[in-house]
């Protein structure tokens, strides 16, 4: 393949709309994850967790909108095609999220008799779009398929991504509580992981089973050597993180942030070998990435509008996470 500027752009672009997607999942994912044990905590426990997400749920989501804004301006195509085939889904996602940040305000300001209204509100919000977003990668997987069995699937990768989910906001109130809530926050995590194990080995073991392409990329040499240290590093990852549930937390709290970043590594490994599986194709088995791409002049002017926006967000959300660092305090709105 010859690097000219007109191949080259269409692949900027797909890199930059999967790092968006990654940072979305894994910032974003604590957060709603912690909704998800929303349900399992106490009264004063949940004003902590909401004080562990309070100053970076708005900007964790900013990811996702760039990402779908990516996709609509860079890949006009596969926005098409992707929205059409997943517009209910979609909308419930929609849904999920409006409930959550509505939720989040009005639960500090309400009475305290309607605070329980709102508390599950919040919860209700954060599962659905969880399970909206697992349920479409089950679909994406199966390359967009609308049958029985890959509704099926989609509904077997939502429960599995809504409890990989609540695992990063079990690993994040591991790092940002201390106490009663941190020693709950680790039984959370050990039993979250589990389910995050299964769903990571459905997806791995239906995406080769899905396109004969894929299957040929992941089981003919020498493909098989490159992309046998994702799995293999994923297993040890998640072995590692089990035996540290049994040992957390520590004196001093030493290492409180190990879980999240190995939970974070073991979901970019997992997005490493879908990024592998489905290249070229950025809707599966029907358009490339350059089939999908819009025109080489419009990209060229987009490009330079993201080399101003990418540096702004990713400047904002490093700041943030440095002046809120360390452990939740309680979130007060007065």
């Amino acid at each position: 393949m010859t690097l000219d500027w007109p191949t080259l752009l269409p692949l900027i672009f797909a890199g930059l709309m999967g790092l968006s997607i990654l940072i979305y999942v894994v910032l974003d994912g604590f957060d709603l994850g912690i909704g998800i044990l929303f349900s399992l905590a106490g009264d004063d426990e949940q004003d902590r967790m909401i004080a562990a997400i309070g100053p970076f749920w708005d900007a964790n989501e900013t990811w996702l909108v760039l990402a779908v804004g990516l996709l609509l301006v860079a890949f006009p195509m596969a926005h098409g095609v992707i929205l059409t085939a997943l517009y209910l889904p979609v909308f419930v996602l929609l849904v999920g999220l409006i409930l959550r940040g509505v939720a989040f305000d009005f639960r500090a300001k309400v009475p305290t008799h309607r605070k329980h209204r709102w508390n599950r509100i919040f919860f209700l919000g954060s599962l659905t779009a969880s399970l909206a977003q697992g349920f479409m990668l089950g679909v994406y997987v199966l390359g967009l398929q609308t049958g029985p069995a890959a509704m099926l699937f989609g509904a077997q990768v939502a429960l599995c991504l809504a409890a990989a989910y609540a695992a990063m906001g079990a690993a994040w109130l591991i790092y940002k509580t201390d106490g009663a809530l941190q020693k709950k926050a680790v039984l959370w995590l050990r039993s979250a992981l589990v389910f995050t194990a299964l769903g990571m080995a459905a997806v791995s073991l239906a995406t080769p089973l899905a396109s004969p392409r894929i299957f040929d990329k992941w089981f003919v040499f020498p493909d098989l050597l490159w992309l046998s240290p994702l799995p293999i590093l994923s297993g040890i990852l998640f072995l590692w993180l089990w035996w540290q549930t049994f040992h957390l937390p520590k004196p001093g709290d030493r290492h409180a942030i190990l879980p999240f970043l190995s939970l974070a590594a073991i979901f970019t490994l997992g997005f490493a070998g879908l990024a592998w599986s489905f290249y070229p194709f950025v809707v599966p088995d029907r358009l490339t990435i350059w089939q999908a791409a819009s025109a080489p002049e419009a990209l060229g002017i987009i490009l330079a509008g993201v080399a101003f926006v990418l540096p702004v967000i990713l400047g904002y959300s490093v700041y943030a996470y440095r002046v809120f660092g360390g452990k939740a305090d309680d979130l007060r709105y007065d």
